[in-house]
C-alpha cells in the first residue's frame, strides 16, 4: 500500500505538468456571481460550441432560471431548434458522424471545467495557432495535435507560434514553441475583446459544471460559522464543568 502511495505522489506532479503541456496556464479569474458574464457566455456556448458539443447533464430551464432569463428570452437567445425549456442541452449530431469527421467524438462539456480546470480552458481557447500540418489547419499550446478547429478565429484573428532555442541534456539544441502571437497587428483590438469573450464562455462552463456551486459555498460558510459558535459554547461549557475540579 505504501508503495502505491509513493508512486502516486511521484506521478501526480508530472501529470499536472502534462495537463498544461508544459505551458504556464493563464488565469481565468472568472466570477460565477456575474450574471451578465454568464449570459454572454451562454450565448457564445450555444452559437459556437453546441454545433459539435453537448451539455447533456444541464437543462435549458435550469440555465434560464439561474441566469435570470425568462422562458421567452431563453427561447430567443439560447434555443434555435425545436427544443423545449425542460430539455437537456443536447445536439442532433450523431456520434458516428462526428467520429468520422473529426477522428474522435467531441466530448460532452457538462463537466469539462471540473475535469480540466477553468485556467486550462481559458488558456486553451486563447492559444490556437496556425499549423498547416494538421487536418484542421491549427494546433494548440496546451493540447498538442488537437482535432478541434478554431471555431472563433474571426473573433480573435489568426495566431502564429513563437519559437525559442533550447539545449537538452545531451547538449543538442532544438526549437520549441514558447508562446503565440497575432499574425496581423490590426487584430489586437478584437483580440482583447476575445479575451473577455473567452472569460465569459469559461465562466459559463464553470457554472454548468456545478450549477449549485455558489449555494454550496454559501452553505459551507454558514456551517463553518455555526461550528465556530458551537466551539465557543463547548469551550465555555468545558471550563464550567472543570472549574470545581481544579
Amino acid at each position: 500500500m505504501r508503495k502505491w502511495i509513493l508512486a502516486l505522489t511521484l506521478l501526480l506532479p508530472g501529470m499536472a505538468f502534462a495537463a498544461g503541456g508544459g505551458i504556464e496556464l493563464l488565469q481565468a479569474n472568472n466570477d460565477l456571481r456575474d450574471k451578465a458574464s454568464l449570459q454572454a457566455g451562454a450565448k457564445l456556448f450555444v452559437n459556437y460550441c453546441m454545433g459539435c458539443h453537448s451539455a447533456q447533464y444541464v437543462r435549458f430551464g435550469r440555465v434560464g432560471k439561474d441566469l435570470g432569463l425568462t422562458d421567452k428570452e431563453l427561447r430567443e437567445n439560447l434555443m434555435f431548434g425545436a427544443e423545449k425549456v425542460g430539455d437537456m442541452m443536447t445536439i442532433a449530431m450523431d456520434n458516428k458522424d462526428s467520429a468520422k469527421w473529426f477522428g474522435v467524438i467531441p466530448p460532452d462539456l457538462s463537466v469539462i471545467s471540473r475535469a480540466r480546470g477553468v485556467d486550462w480552458l481559458y488558456t486553451y481557447l486563447l492559444t490556437f495557432y496556425l499549423d498547416p500540418s494538421r487536418p484542421m489547419g491549427v494546433n494548440n499550446l496546451v493540447f498538442k495535435d488537437v482535432g478541434m478547429p478554431h471555431v472563433m478565429w474571426e473573433r480573435q484573428g489568426w495566431q502564429k507560434p513563437v519559437y525559442e532555442t533550447v539545449t537538452d541534456a545531451g547538449g543538442k539544441t532544438h526549437e520549441v514553441i514558447k508562446s503565440v502571437e497575432l499574425i496581423d497587428k490590426a487584430d489586437e483590438a478584437k483580440a482583447e475583446q476575445y479575451k473577455k469573450d473567452v472569460r465569459d464562455l469559461v465562466n459559463f462552463l464553470d457554472y454548468i459544471g456545478e450549477p449549485a456551486k455558489l449555494e454550496r459555498l454559501d452553505l459551507g460558510w454558514k456551517v463553518i460559522g455555526f461550528l465556530f459558535i458551537f466551539l465557543i459554547f463547548a469551550i465555555l461549557l468545558k471550563l464550567e464543568y472543570w472549574r470545581d475540579v481544579h
